[in-house]
């Protein structure tokens, strides 16, 4: 974890400087770009901080040692659905709400509830059927 710490900590100490040479350069009249910059720093920081706190609370992964082999990292990694169609009903249901938003209010009130619907479904999908426990 103190690999991907530094990464996103670097990105700070990248995106703060940039963001303040390009509000001098614009005469800080851009007010979104400064704005824009100055936050991917703010939120790379954020990042970088809280993976650093992290990597101390918890001990070296495999991928943390530099002479660690491709199988120190075998065995099981999580519960995976092999079948899933709830994902794509997510985000079919976010694009038809993000559409209303330019079309209109009234397709954003359709995909509301398709939206809180399947990600219910996506939620609970291991408490029913074939993938029950």
């Amino acid at each position: 974890m103190r690999i991907e710490a530094r990464v996103f900590v670097a990105g700070m100490v990248f995106f703060a400087p940039v963001g303040i040479v390009y509000g001098v350069v614009t005469d800080w009249d851009e007010e979104v770009g400064t704005t824009a910059i100055l936050l991917a720093a703010g939120l790379s920081g954020l990042i970088g901080l809280y993976l650093g706190a992290l990597s101390r609370r918890i001990d070296e992964r495999p991928e943390d040692d530099p002479a660690g082999e491709v199988s120190d990292g075998a065995g099981e990694l999580g519960t995976f659905a092999p079948h899933s169609w709830w994902p794509l009903a997510v985000a079919v249901a976010t694009a038809l709400t993000f559409a209303g938003l330019a079309v209109g209010w009234w397709l954003v009130l359709i995909g509301l509830p398709l939206v809180v619907l399947a990600t219910v479904g996506w939620v609970f999908e291991f408490q029913r059927g074939g993938y029950a426990r």
